[in-house]
């Protein structure tokens, strides 16, 4: 299958990395390359991107896609490493960076990833298939307390405390193994009222498995920090999420890195020596048209963040 992933807010991000044309890019989440496909087009040889991905597939559907193009470094690593991968290509500073922090299309809709609820496959959910930690692993190893944090606070499922002592009922009989066979306990877990009028019972569930497998919240506070630690004055971070777990942590960094002072209100002036990193570009989060929205009903949900580094 096609390593697809339509690119969400694609002239947005374009527009608010106010891309220099002899300036050194990151894209954090290189997917299939469509953010930058238009990133490098705008890019004279002099200018350079660096393409991270955790996932191999994405790699080498990039490598394709940008096959054209001299001045493209590929890393495979997690982009929560960006200060060290861009230390150890020994670039002292780039001009900006983006993170989509979004699930690929192809991720979705290739069943054997067991990312999606709507076709049966084994339980996998990681982004990096070289991790020895799966959704399996999590469904059948965590305890009914550990589930139900995992369900409650990454998913905010309403029924988290049911689906998790659902899924221990369960695996008691056999391990849980398929996606199909989960979402078939998370139906059983959730009242007939809430699955008619709400999205997919599976929806919440799934979403909060597949950030615990990735650990995708706990590393985002050292992505943005060292992603700014090594921008250039005048450079730019772009950020979209997707839910309201990620924009929020993403909004608060963005405030701190802007007003790191810990001094009590009261002081007059600042005795603690933290100085501002970066100004916020986007107030309100950038968010996609209704034109996009229909065409690409995925983004519904993006937002996108832009901090500068002064």
């Amino acid at each position: 299958m096609e390593f697809k992933h339509v690119s969400v807010l694609l002239n947005e991000v374009i527009e608010g990395l106010n891309i220099s044309e002899n300036g050194t890019y990151v894209d954090c989440t290189l997917g299939g390359a469509g953010h930058s496909s238009e990133i490098i087009k705008r890019l004279s040889a002099q200018g350079r991107l660096i393409g991270i991905d955790q996932d191999r597939d994405a790699l080498k559907a990039a490598g394709e896609r940008l096959k054209q193009y001299e001045n493209v470094i590929f890393v495979h690593n997690n982009f929560t490493n960006v200060e060290q991968i861009l230390e150890e290509l020994n670039i002292e500073g780039v001009d900006g960076i983006l993170m989509d922090l979004g699930v690929s299309s192809y991720q979705l809709d290739t069943g054997e990833r067991g990312f999606s609820y709507m076709q049966d496959a084994p339980l996998d959910m990681r982004m990096n298939r070289e991790s020895d930690f799966s959704a399996y692993d999590l469904v059948n190893e965590y305890s009914v307390e550990e589930l139900y944090r995992v369900i409650r606070d990454f998913g905010e499922e309403k029924f988290a405390k049911r689906v998790a002592q659902f899924i221990v009922d369960r695996r008691k009989n056999k391990p849980i193994e398929t996606t199909l066979e989960l979402v078939d306990i998370i139906k059983a877990a959730i009242p007939a009222k809430a699955r008619r009028e709400g999205p997919h019972p599976a929806k919440r569930t799934f979403q909060a498995i597949r950030i615990e497998v990735n650990k995708e919240l706990d590393i985002l506070d050292k992505a943005i920090e060292g992603a700014v630690n090594k921008l250039n004055i005048g450079g730019r971070v772009a950020v979209i999420t997707f839910h309201s777990l990620e924009d929020r942590i993403i909004k608060n960094k963005f405030k701190e890195l802007e007003n790191p002072c810990k001094c009590p209100k009261e002081f007059p002036v600042c005795i603690c020596g933290k100085k501002s990193k970066v100004k916020i570009i986007t107030r309100k989060p950038i968010e996609p048209s209704l034109e996009e929205v229909t065409e690409n009903p995925r983004s519904r949900s993006a937002k996108l963040r832009i901090a500068e580094r002064i």
